[in-house]
């Protein structure tokens, strides 16, 4: 179990300290960001976001330690450039778009192929690759993930206010996503032939300029070895990323224990992990029956317990989710905040906390 490496990408939003609203300042921050050893600074759809990933690690110590250390060379970064970093899934105040004088070709091509889809997106998540050796394994992986990827937006949820209000979703990012032709849960996969056939039938329909726009919440990488699972909201602390990035790794060691879910009831379970986030309801993606999402998330720590425990980590993720119960979701702590401007304020702080 302990031969699974992890790496994750960390999407983050530039913010101007007065105004408070997105900057398009991307490329100026990449060009001044210093960043050692295996981590990789890189741009996003918009300029008015930028991504650092981590190399691969072999440990949770080795992956919290690049979580962090990515983090401080944006913040670095980013105060350099005027602007500043923040940890959200969508802009609190004002949209991250259309960006000016974009030259990118392939940026106006999705305008083309996907028009108002790409205005004012923002969307920041963080996405998780687990090691694996094959297509194929990566695809079995995708299928175990499946019944419990509405936990893990759950548990993630951070962008409840967009332009200055709250807008009853904890992830309102997950909804705004959701819009893109291939978004959301995957389908359930009987290998490698059927997952290509697919995807080639979609790029058939021009739904899709090509395979880097698979925008599933779990998916073979076309770059890497490894399974990406994509469906978490960009977490406001280091912390929270390095402990869902376990969760994940732990869920992709574990064996299935419960039957193929339907379509269906696991997009109706999405929408319930979108609006309520951990501290509400959530729904079972066989069942529809909804029980507090709290519990359905420690139901997720009980399955994957054995593989926590022979990493060592299981206490470490039981610790986590007593101080998620007592603090909730990002969601439930961005909604305390008494006006939009206090709250990116707060997300600028948090985002540097542990830096």
């Amino acid at each position: 179990m302990n031969d699974y490496t992890v790496g994750v990408e960390q999407e983050f939003l530039l913010v101007d300290p007065e105004s408070r609203r997105p900057v398009a300042l991307a490329p100026r921050v990449r060009e001044l960001s210093h960043a050692p050893g295996d981590l990789d600074v890189q741009g996003e759809l918009t300029p008015f976001q930028i991504e650092i990933a981590t190399g691969v690690t072999s440990s949770f110590e080795e992956l919290s330690e690049q979580v962090l250390r990515g983090r401080r060379v944006l913040v670095d970064a980013a105060d350099s450039a005027g602007c500043r970093l923040v940890a959200t899934g969508m802009p609190p105040i004002g949209e991250a778009g259309p960006p000016p004088g974009s030259d990118d070709p392939r940026y106006h091509q999705i305008e083309y192929s996907h028009r108002r889809l790409v205005i004012g997106q923002g969307a920041c998540g963080l996405h998780v690759h687990v090691g694996v050796s094959s297509k194929a394994e990566a695809l079995l992986a995708s299928n175990k993930l499946r019944a419990w990827l509405p936990t893990l937006l759950a548990i993630s949820a951070n962008s409840p206010i967009y332009e200055g209000e709250d807008t009853g979703y904890a992830s309102w990012r997950s909804m705004v996503w959701s819009r893109w032709p291939v978004s959301g849960p995957p389908p359930s996969w009987d290998g490698p032939e059927h997952y290509d056939r697919t995807v080639e039938s979609i790029i058939a329909t021009q739904a899709l300029l090509d395979r880097a726009m698979v925008y599933w919440d779990v998916r073979p990488s076309a770059d890497h070895p490894t399974v990406e699972v994509r469906v978490a909201d960009i977490p406001q602390l280091a912390t929270e990323v390095a402990v869902l990035a376990e969760l994940i790794r732990a869920l992709v060691v574990t064996e299935p224990s419960e039957q193929r879910v339907d379509d269906s009831v696991l997009r109706a379970a999405y929408w319930r992990a979108s609006r309520d986030g951990v501290d509400g309801l959530a729904a079972d993606p066989h069942t529809g029956k909804l029980s507090p999402a709290f519990d359905r998330a420690m139901t997720l720590v009980e399955h994957v317990e054995v593989a926590l425990r022979d990493r060592d980590t299981l206490s470490t993720v039981e610790q986590h989710m007593d101080w998620l119960r007592h603090n909730g979701c990002g969601a439930a702590r961005q909604r305390r905040c008494p006006d939009p401007e206090s709250l990116v304020d707060m997300l600028i702080a948090r985002t540097r906390e542990e830096t």
